[in-house]
């Protein structure tokens, strides 16, 4: 609120003769509104917006809405809790030109301001130092375009990219020029056209630098391999047709020429790189692998997102994506469950207070191949079967006084049987004392030799009574279960010598050595 002050003392306040009319002060940033006959002094950034409303027979309603506490956009200062704010005053203007020009003003010096914000808050670098050789003689590639692009322009303008001593100048004329320092280069990428219609260079930067009016953290430099028009435009009515294949032949090569002068940029810039005073930045290139990649929607658009030996990038589509692993912590997979098609991945980094990045909408075919990666990468992963509220996730878990040894344990659905098979194996690690086992020995042979004991006791009783039993049957309990197969096995209608045959030949299988007799002994015959 102290850096908010267009006048330091009232004697500061232009005097105007005219106390009816609305002024934009553009040098001291302040607009000067006619309130009850008084000019009274407001600065450009506590206006929330300034527009014209309504129109009558009289003029035009000129409104001014300001920024109070209290609601999303406000001042937040506990010191201005007791104080009293103007919310929005309306006037009513009888020249229609002069509202439009205090509206125009306003957002002029409005956007001045943040500008001048902007660039406040960027990081200061080194300053750049120039090759002093000839041109020929220096590291450039020409007919580059750059994205973000320059603003103010309705075409594109290519620019040329020069390697200095300590770092890169991109220039598409006098006045447009971008400057990035080798010491503040995060990530490098190339990334040939195989996929895609363009070949690039793109730079991850440790602090955000200005390009135009916009302030970005990542800066590319691009050429296209072939115009769009032929890439999405045309329809091929022949395979064998001459004129096509000698169109494919010299798109082709044009490629591979293309990409074989960015190999070269390359080369050269990786020399310079090795270089004893650069060899602590650790800078190189890297190459995304194409076999790795996947769909998925990131920034509300579907693009192919591929890894590298550190990253996991996106480089095609705007916005784009550079997520560098070593910062990350933990990723889970949600939405992992038999009928689905797809699922998303979050990327959840050491710094809880950073935002996670999602990647949305990936096809479930290529679940086991990020598994794969994610194995390779040492990356430890999760599997969820909801969306999470990651943002009260990590609140929660940012709290003073959380366990953070196993603090995503949540996450893990086998964490209860974990725990159930530790508990076992902490049952097994037991070791008895000598004399625990000495008596456990004791008790186990004692109730073997028992158990033995008995069993043998019993066999011999249950020996001795069936011998007894045998013994004691006489004739007639074997006729009389004689007589009772003969009713099983007969009826009442058979005759008596059928009945009594039977009934013999039930004794018979009774007792077989009686009913045979003893065998008579041979004689020798001489």
């Amino acid at each position: 609120m102290d850096e908010l002050v267009a006048y330091k003392n009232a004697n500061d306040v232009p005097v105007s003769n005219r106390l009816d009319i609305i002024q934009v002060d553009k040098q001291n940033e302040a607009i000067l509104l006619p309130i009850y006959g008084v000019t009274v002094p407001f600065h450009v950034c506590t206006i929330k917006k300034a527009e014209i409303r309504g129109e009558s027979s009289s003029g035009v309603y000129v409104s001014i809405t300001f920024n109070v506490p209290g609601t999303a956009s406000g001042l937040q200062d506990p010191r201005l809790q007791n104080l009293i704010f103007l919310k929005a005053v309306t006037f009513l203007s009888k020249n229609r030109s002069h509202a439009e020009e205090v509206i125009k003003s306003v957002k002029t010096v409005q956007k001045g301001v943040t500008e001048r914000a902007r660039r406040a808050s960027l990081v200061s670098q080194e300053r750049l130092q120039l090759c002093d050789g000839m041109s020929r003689d220096r590291i450039q590639f020409p007919d580059l375009w750059i994205r973000p692009s320059f603003g103010g322009r309705g075409r594109k303008v290519a620019g040329t990219l020069v390697a200095h001593v300590n770092g890169f100048q991109y220039s598409a004329s006098k006045t447009e020029k971008v400057d990035i320092m080798f010491s503040n280069i995060k990530h490098a990428f190339f990334q040939p056209a195989e996929r895609d219609m363009i070949t690039l260079l793109h730079f991850h930067l440790y602090n955000e630098i200005m390009v135009g009016n916009k302030k970005t953290r990542d800066v590319q430099f691009y050429t296209e391999v072939m115009d769009v028009v032929d890439a999405v435009g045309l329809k091929r009515h022949s395979a064998r047709d001459p004129d096509e294949i000698e169109e494919e032949q010299r798109d082709r090569a044009r490629r591979k020429k293309i990409n074989g002068q960015f190999e070269l940029f390359v080369k050269r810039v990786v020399s310079v790189w090795s270089q004893p005073r650069f060899q602590q930045l650790g800078l190189h290139f890297e190459r995304p692998s194409q076999k790795l990649g996947f769909n998925g929607v990131h920034g509300r658009t579907t693009c192919f997102i591929v890894p590298t030996p550190s990253c996991l990038v996106q480089l095609v589509e705007s916005p784009f994506l550079v997520t560098s692993l070593r910062e990350v912590e933990i990723v889970c997979l949600e939405r992992v469950a038999l009928g689905q098609k797809s699922f998303d991945m979050v990327f959840v980094f050491q710094d809880l207070k950073r935002d996670v990045v999602r990647i949305e909408v990936i096809p479930m075919a290529s679940l086991d191949k990020i598994k794969d990666w994610l194995n390779d990468s040492n990356l430890k992963y999760y599997e969820s079967k909801l969306n999470l509220n990651w943002r009260m996730v990590l609140k929660k878990l940012d709290e003073p006084g959380c366990d953070t040894n196993d603090r995503w344990e949540f996450l893990n659905p086998d964490a209860t049987d974990s725990d159930s098979e530790d508990s076992e194996t902490d049952d097994d690690k037991y070791e008895p004392s000598e004399a625990e086992s000495a008596s456990d020995s004791d008790d186990e042979d004692s109730d073997s030799e028992s158990v033995v004991d008995s069993g043998e006791d019993e066999a011999i009783s249950a020996g001795s009574d069936d011998d007894d039993d045998d013994a004691a049957e006489s004739w007639d309990e074997m006729e009389r279960k004689a007589r009772d197969a003969d009713m099983e096995m007969g009826s009442e209608s058979d005759s008596e010598d059928e009945r009594q045959r039977r009934r013999e030949k039930a004794k018979r299988q009774l007792n077989p050595q009686q009913s045979k007799g003893v065998p008579q002994k041979r004689q020798r015959v001489n």
